[in-house]
């Protein structure tokens, strides 16, 4: 066996995500995880609070999924999913995937993750507008805070300016408007207004700026986890589709985080009874077994590129579209959901690790514990009463939690956690101990 120090010499001629020196000198090497729980090469064991990067829904070391993948290999690891070909998981997941989110959208477009999700469904935007004769409108709206992905579309509809400076020009096309983020809320709050309400009217009043002719689409996470797990007023998204419908653009749900099971409903804005015109997901379609993702779409959408004439094809894919074994591996992950009833699971566990986090705001540097299902954010400040960001104190907290075997992430100043739907209520509480064992040392 290769020992931990040789493998992070190796691992520097990995460009990792997100590099930079600092946060990769000394890396984490994995050697395998069980459950919630990651080994490390050099013998540590951490429980992993994020799911991997959101993700890893069913959990760790599932026998099921590597069968899965090992049986479809043998039979057909991989062919071409473009014009006039498909293959048996592909079409099975098609078929379960129809009206599976949404009642209205039936039909799914496969990619290998989320950036290419919301980058497909930005250009099948566009085609639709053009295809019903308004090739003006071709502008996304997103929010502050946002994060949509790392293509060079998604990264400028992305709403974090750290993402955007060193990769401009921006990408024209796309207008920013402040986040529905009650704890920090940007805009201005107006007589008889709630904060969700008043974060839909700026969505409203960029339609109107930039003019309804030219809007194509507003694309909107359920919770912007990147961003600091942002969870809207109940209010906001209702109205943020009474505004899409009144000025006929396209509602563009990007479930990647919260889809299959992250906010204790399977798709998260079934909580607000509405649908999106299109949806992207990747991340909990496999828990991470393999890359997968894709877009659903609207039967108007569908029709659109149905019925069009041979010069305006839809002209868009990607080699792994509808690949085969990830595929598999998908339909037996989903079947782990509904058969084990995580999506149940994880908002059990979620509430009791609501009371847990809330249990720290004895510590001072505790501003703000936000979260629903299995996902929740720990805002970290300096100032509880001016609700001073603390970014550097967050990043310490991170650090301190992973030496004493706890894996969280620093987003800004909030604290993220998102563990695997598998979590029990032990494991919950190791959570909460561990954490509150860093804040107790730091004598807050």
């Amino acid at each position: 066996m290769v020992d931990n120090a040789t493998l992070q010499e190796q691992d520097k001629r990995q460009l990792h995500p997100l590099q930079h020196p600092k946060t990769h000198a000394d890396p984490l090497v994995i050697e395998r995880g069980e459950g919630v729980y990651l080994y490390t090469a050099d013998g540590r064991k951490i429980l992993d609070g994020m799911a991997g990067l959101w993700n890893v829904n069913v959990g760790y070391g599932r026998e099921e999924l590597a069968q899965a993948a090992y049986d479809q290999m043998k039979k057909l690891a991989f062919t071409s999913n473009f014009t006039g070909m498909t293959n048996v998981p592909a079409t099975q997941l098609a078929h379960k995937l129809s009206g599976y989110a949404y009642d209205g959208l039936k039909t799914t477009f496969f990619t290998s993750g989320g950036s290419e999700s919301n980058d497909s469904a930005f250009k099948t935007a566009r085609y639709y507008w053009k295809r019903v004769g308004k090739p003006d409108k071709f502008k996304i709206i997103a929010r502050k805070q946002a994060y949509h992905g790392i293509t060079m579309a998604t990264t400028f509809a992305t709403g974090i300016e750290r993402y955007h400076k060193m990769f401009g020009p921006a990408m024209p096309g796309f207008v920013h408007v402040p986040a529905p983020y009650p704890y920090r809320f940007e805009g201005d709050v107006r007589e008889g207004e709630t904060i969700g309400l008043a974060a839909a009217r700026l969505v409203e009043e960029a339609i109107l700026r930039e003019g309804p002719e030219t809007v194509s689409a507003v694309i909107a996470e359920p919770v912007q986890g990147v961003g600091g797990v942002i969870v809207p007023p109940d209010d906001y998204f209702p109205r943020l589709r009474q505004i899409c419908d009144q000025y006929e653009v396209l509602l563009i749900a990007d479930e990647v985080i919260t889809g299959f099971g992250r906010t204790g409903e399977m798709f998260a804005l079934n909580r607000y009874g509405i649908e999106p015109d299109m949806l992207s997901f990747a991340k909990g379609i496999t828990s991470g077994y393999q890359p997968l993702g894709g877009v659903q779409i609207s039967e108007a959408i569908y029709d659109a590129i149905q019925t069009a004439p041979d010069t305006d094809v839809w002209m868009h894919g990607f080699t792994y579209s509808g690949h085969a074994t990830a595929c598999a591996v998908a339909l037996k992950n989903v079947e782990i959901i509904e058969r084990e009833k995580l999506v149940e699971n994880g908002w059990q566990m979620g509430a009791r690790l609501r009371l847990g986090l809330e249990s720290l705001k004895e510590f001072a540097v505790v501003g703000e514990v936000r979260g629903i299902g299995l996902i929740y954010g720990v805002e970290i400040v300096s100032d509880r009463e001016a609700k001073t960001a603390d970014l550097a104190l967050t990043a310490r907290i991170t650090k301190l939690c992973q030496d004493r075997g706890l894996r969280t992430r620093n987003v800004g100043s909030t604290l993220a956690f998102s563990p695997p739907l598998t979590i029990n209520s032990d494991e919950v509480d190791e959570i909460v101990r561990i954490l509150g064992s860093v804040l107790d040392s730091l004598g807050s």
